[in-house]
């Protein structure tokens, strides 16, 4: 098997959902989704030989964006929405 290398299967990389502005919360909730998806499937060929079916499904695009969307949401409470 062509397996996802181990730092692609850290579920929360670097430990924390802390992050110092929205933009890195972002980042973190892109991150986030991608370890989710090597979680589920850790077979780098099989992973990639969906890609082209997916990559240009304008429901699977938009079921990827919810999924950012709720880490998004989830990192945002985390941070108390950068607010002091």
């Amino acid at each position: 098997m062509n397996r996802v290398p181990d730092e692609g299967m850290v579920l929360v990389p670097g430990g924390s959902l802390f992050t110092e502005t929205p933009e890195e919360g972002r980042a973190l909730a892109l991150t986030l989704a991608r370890h989710t998806i090597h979680n589920i499937q850790p077979d780098l060929d099989i992973l990639k030989g969906g890609r082209p079916n997916y990559s240009t499904t304008p429901d699977s695009l938009t079921a990827a964006a919810h999924v950012v969307a709720i880490e998004f949401q989830t990192i945002a409470a985390a941070n108390n929405y950068w607010r002091s």
